[in-house]
């Protein structure tokens, strides 16, 4: 997380523990599941005054540790003095993603990531997809990464704001989407279609394949559209989350019509 990361699951295999200022800020913006906050003694001052402040508005209790005990918990020294339980982020489902877009009156706006089994990676597109509006991210049970202290920590802590479905079929959500009006485009280097030539003014989901492999060709198959990003270098492609966040910034663009 900036200046600060999720480090490890706590005893309790249903909590992870996070450290740093902004971490632990970005947690409690979320009102998500915090248990408890430690502060080394005397780590009082600027931003954990806010930390302070927002745990006690939700009653969250505050406990000050000794210097060796925050470097226990953390495993780290760079823990700036704040670190948090927090009971681990559950999946929603696809339809509290639909919810959540009609609840802001939008048009669906929804990623599908396909195989993306680094957690480095589906972090920073949870990060991308959350900074651009994004209403929820939709992963496979299997063949991908899950909701990891590691994805937290690669998302800055975009995770704490933004809905992730897991589903068994993703073939079979992807045709459910598609019957509820949201076409979708698949991210594809070979396609004739530049993603600049599409429309993604409506119902969307954005469909992107895992590190060096792709689409799988079901997915493919499934989707409305393929569409590819212009290179005009010497690489051949780019890293998932790269792509992903290309993709992500081009339909924000045409929403907002800048």
């Amino acid at each position: 997380m900036s200046k600060g990361e999720v480090l490890k699951k706590g005893t309790d295999t249903s909590e992870w523990v996070i450290f740093g200022r902004n971490s632990v800020l970005e947690a409690l913006r979320s009102k998500t599941g915090i248990e408890k906050i430690y502060l080394t003694y005397g780590s009082r001052q600027g931003v954990v005054q806010r930390i302070i402040a927002s745990a006690n508005e939700l009653c969250i209790p505050v406990q000050e540790v000794s210097r060796s005990k925050m470097d226990s918990l953390a495993q780290t020294d760079k823990h700036q003095g704040v670190a948090a339980s927090v009971r681990q982020k559950a999946y929603c489902s696809v339809e509290d993603i639909l919810a959540y877009s009609r609840i802001k009156e939008e048009l669906p706006f929804i990623v599908l990531c396909d195989g993306i089994e680094d957690p480095h990676n589906l972090g920073a597109v949870l990060r991308t997809a959350e900074a651009a509006g994004v209403h929820g991210v939709v992963i496979p049970r299997h063949r991908s990464a899950g909701l990891t202290a590691a994805v937290v920590k690669a998302s800055a802590g975009a995770l704490f704001h933004i809905e992730v479905a897991q589903v068994t079929n993703m073939v079979r959500t992807m045709k459910e989407l598609k019957q509820q009006g949201i076409w979708l485009y698949g991210a594809e280097g070979a396609a004739d279609t530049v993603l600049y030539e599409s429309n993604f003014r409506e119902a969307v989901g954005l469909v992107i394949g895992g590190e060096g492999t792709g689409l799988s060709h079901s997915v493919k198959q499934t989707c409305d559209f393929l569409v590819s990003i212009p290179m005009t270098g010497l690489v051949g492609s780019l890293n998932a989350s790269v792509a992903a966040g290309v993709l992500i910034y081009e339909v924000l663009r045409q929403r907002t019509g800048q």
